[in-house]
């Protein structure tokens, strides 16, 4: 697949860098290409579908639900927050049973995270 000098703009994704974007389009541009017969003069195209193909799977990705159980006065809470704005939240910052500073409002939970930063939740159960 010959190099594209004119490669559309990148349109950023949550989470990821431009640069990190365009590398995984370009990787998929190129098995589309090679997957395709190396049919020469198809780089607009094949760089269009893999656009598309990568955009559905980090959004596919991305709409997975992740949540966080706080325990209160015997009530435990479960809030889910979207990954790709958790502001580099990783799961396992907290350890079952740490203690931890928790603030609600209008059903949202907000985490204070070990960094000081907060990990904001919408409430999505609660028991107990």
């Amino acid at each position: 697949m010959s190099k594209l000098d004119r490669s559309p703009a990148i349109q950023p994704i949550p989470g990821m860098s431009t640069a990190e974007v365009r590398e995984a389009i370009r990787r998929r541009a190129e098995e589309i290409y090679q997957n395709s017969g190396s049919i020469p003069h198809r780089d607009l195209q094949n760089w269009a579908l893999a656009e598309d193909e990568i955009r559905m799977e980090l959004a596919a990705r991305s709409a997975r639900k992740y949540a966080v159980v706080v325990s209160v006065e015997g009530v435990k809470y479960v809030g889910e927050y979207n990954s790709a704005l958790a502001g580099g939240y990783n799961p396992g910052e907290f350890a079952a049973g740490d203690p931890v500073r928790v603030r609600f409002d209008s059903g949202k939970m907000f985490v204070e995270r070990p960094n000081g930063r907060q990990l904001e939740t919408t409430i999505v159960d609660q028991f107990g």
